[in-house]
């Protein structure tokens, strides 16, 4: 991020001295300099012609719980040319998206690694990519502040969800969002598709920002999501924390944690009109990703074509050989899902 939006998240922090938390800060100094030099030629050279570009209404946002297999869907419907969705680059660079995409090829590709550190999905400077990220770097709020820093010994997903930002944040919230879209489709004309557990908590802010947007909730067993999650958060904190405080994640949490998901979603997605809001499962999706990703496309009223499905069957060829992470889940872990979410698992058919 810009170097003001990095001195005031780490003038409000708790920072751990040890070197190599330090080391990590020195990086993000020189690279913040970097990003904030790109980020004031491009204002120079498309500020006024972004601002002449109305910002799409129409975006389409996958959404859910983490792990649920978000990515899986995004990566499929990525694939259709009638889309454009953020990139690793454009989530990691959102203020100079159009302006620093040659000097920051070589470097990413230096130091990027080939797949994600919990687990083997495959990571690129021009994959597509969640856009919390952006966010984060515009706006410096976002819940992944928490997991940079932990603090007060909470679960930092359920405690953001508990106290959302005012609404004086979410104004700006949806002002950058509008701006980063409106980059991307310039830089490529389409319907923006993104991928986004943190928007399940955002819906209505959405909706206020881009009127005709399209939403669609995926699901996946809990037994394989809870695990699963820990395992990520674990891992994600322990590369990213810069804080002197640390956060182990637990089966009891991450269970509220879906609870308050399928809550938000289910509040404010009973007010969608037909074709705004479709639902899937990982499960189907996995075992006939053609047909699963059809009949998303019906219930949001797009187009399914004959290339994208043979775009589909290509890619689900070129990964045959990929393995997901598998979890040994405690019997004790699984009674506390079951106990927690058995409401949750009854509506969706989990046993």
């Amino acid at each position: 991020m810009t170097s003001g939006q990095l001195f005031s998240i780490l003038a409000r922090n708790k920072i751990s001295r040890d070197a190599k938390t330090l080391l990590r800060i020195l990086f993000l100094l020189q690279s913040s300099l970097w990003s904030s030099l790109f980020a004031s030629i491009e204002k120079v050279r498309f500020g006024k012609r972004l601002k002449e570009t109305p910002p799409p209404l129409d975006p389409v946002f996958i959404i859910g719980h983490w792990r649920t297999g978000t990515t899986l869907l995004y990566k499929l419907m990525s694939l259709d040319e009638q889309f454009t969705a953020p990139t690793l680059f454009q989530v990691a660079e959102p203020d100079s998206l159009l302006t620093s995409h040659a000097y920051y090829k070589p470097i990413m590709k230096a130091l990027v690694r080939e797949t994600r550190p919990m687990d083997n999905v495959k990571v690129g400077m021009d994959e597509p990519q969640e856009d919390e990220y952006a966010i984060f770097r515009l706006t410096g709020t976002s819940p992944l502040e928490q997991l940079v820093f932990p603090r007060n010994g909470k679960y930092f997903v359920e405690d953001w969800a508990k106290n959302m930002p005012s609404p004086g944040t979410n104004e700006h919230i949806k002002e950058e969002l509008k701006s980063f879209y409106r980059k991307i489709t310039y830089f490529k004309r389409g319907i923006i598709l993104s991928k986004n557990p943190f928007h399940s908590f955002r819906l209505g802010l959405l909706l206020e920002a881009f009127p005709k947007a399209r939403f669609i909730q995926i699901h996946r067993h809990p037994f394989d999501v809870v695990p699963s999650t820990m395992n990520m958060w674990n891992i994600l904190q322990k590369e990213n924390a810069l804080g002197s405080e640390s956060h182990k994640f637990n089966c009891q949490e991450v269970c509220r944690g879906i609870k308050l998901i399928e809550e938000k979603i289910n509040t404010e997605a009973g007010g969608l009109s037909a074709g705004s809001y479709a639902v899937t499962r990982f499960e189907d999706l996995e075992n006939d990703p053609v047909m699963t990703v059809k009949q998303v496309y019906a219930q949001l009223g797009l187009v399914f074509t004959e290339r994208q499905e043979k775009m589909i069957k290509e890619f689900t060829s070129m990964n045959r050989n990929f393995r997901k992470n598998s979890f040994s889940l405690p019997e004790g872990d699984k009674a506390t899902i079951k106990s927690e979410l058995k409401e949750y698992m009854k509506k969706h058919s989990y046993s």
